[in-house]
């Protein structure tokens, strides 16, 4: 099951790529039984920062608030199965300012990965942005609009570049290190686990870009959820992103402990999910409180309305595109605020 590339909606909601649970938590007296939760995920297989609810779910967490979690995988967070499973109140997922912004009535509830984890990684003719013109950079999980396509332009755009100076390739989000690796590709938005893969398959490759470092407001990975579901389904929401925050507390605290559930979810080699696991803990990539900073978010609304990713006129608040207080319940829930290794948010 794991190794198909483009599931539909219905199928993998069908056979769940679950892992299996109950291998950490205590196991919790559901009087009322368990409810269900379908959390999709943009990329098959997930990468390291992606894996969240799968370290829940193998350590017991979901059961702990007695929910019956499926992971749903999709290709890419812009992919149209994803979006209108999202708005139909379907699953819970990745849920942008550019999706609201577009008219998804839908709103953040927690910031599981709030900071850029990734590095923009060229072949080795590339030495500065202005080389990036006329090469082949990747757009892959979504295509134009797409995050690889919005990664690429903001390098581009650093050489006053457009769009139009590279060729755009279209391709599976599970491509991109191959493309690069293959030649097919120039330039990419990659993962810690895959530079690190990539710099030892082909150690010309260079990162050209550290993401987080260039962008440190730009805001990454929020679980969001449609309206109607918040609405409906506010207690299992709450209890469910709790969950997450344990879960994200023990990958920053137990590294023997959760990289083999890593490597597992991700089918990738032990070193490079630990180099990964290393990079993404350092630089406080996953959240381990709400996630949520509105500066942050402000910052990112205002960044995608002067790209034109969201039209002037339909500009958010933070008001409009985040319900907080579902991430600061949560964040009781899972015993209060806490600093780890620096890492507040």
């Amino acid at each position: 099951m794991r190794n198909v590339t483009k599931p539909t909606l219905a199928a993998a909601l069908a056979c769940g790529l679950m892992l299996a649970a109950g291998a950490g938590a205590q196991a919790a007296d559901c009087p009322n039984g368990k409810r269900d939760l379908n959390i999709g995920v943009s990329v098959v297989p997930p990468n390291v920062v992606h894996t969240t609810p799968w370290v829940a779910k193998d350590l017991g967490l979901f059961d702990k608030y007695c929910i019956n979690a499926t992971i749903t995988p999709f290709e890419g967070g812009a992919s149209a199965a994803l979006m209108s499973a999202l708005q139909q109140g379907k699953l819970i997922a990745n849920v942008t300012d550019v999706m609201v912004g577009a008219g998804m009535k839908a709103k953040q509830i927690w910031g599981f990965a709030p900071r850029l984890p990734q590095s923009y990684v060229v072949v080795e003719a590339i030495k500065t942005p202005a080389d990036l013109k006329g090469k082949r950079l990747s757009a892959a999980g979504g295509g134009v609009g797409g995050f690889n396509w919005r990664m690429g332009r903001v390098l581009l755009t650093d050489a006053n570049l457009t769009v139009d100076d590279a060729q755009f390739v279209s391709q599976g989000l599970a491509g991109r290190l191959p493309g690069l690796i293959a030649g097919q590709l120039d330039g990419v938005s990659l993962h810690p686990e895959d530079v690190f893969l990539g710099e030892q398959q082909k150690p010309s490759l260079h990162v050209l870009s550290v993401l987080g470092q260039k962008m440190p407001n730009w805001v990454f990975n929020m679980y969001g959820a449609a309206d109607s579901m918040i609405a409906s389904q506010r207690p299992l929401l709450v209890d469910a992103m709790a969950a997450m925050i344990e879960a994200n507390r023990t990958i920053y605290k137990d590294r023997d402990k959760v990289v083999p559930i890593m490597m597992k979810a991700t089918e990738k080699p032990q070193d490079a999910v630990e180099f990964a696991w290393g990079d993404l803990t350092k630089n406080c990539v996953w959240a381990v409180n709400t996630g949520f900073d509105k500066a942050r978010a402000e910052w990112a609304i205002k960044n995608s309305v002067d790209a034109g990713d969201i039209p002037a006129e339909r500009k958010l608040t933070f008001e409009q595109l985040v319900d907080v207080s579902i991430a600061e319940e949560a964040v009781k829930k899972a015993g209060g605020p806490v600093t780890i290794n620096n890492c507040s948010l």
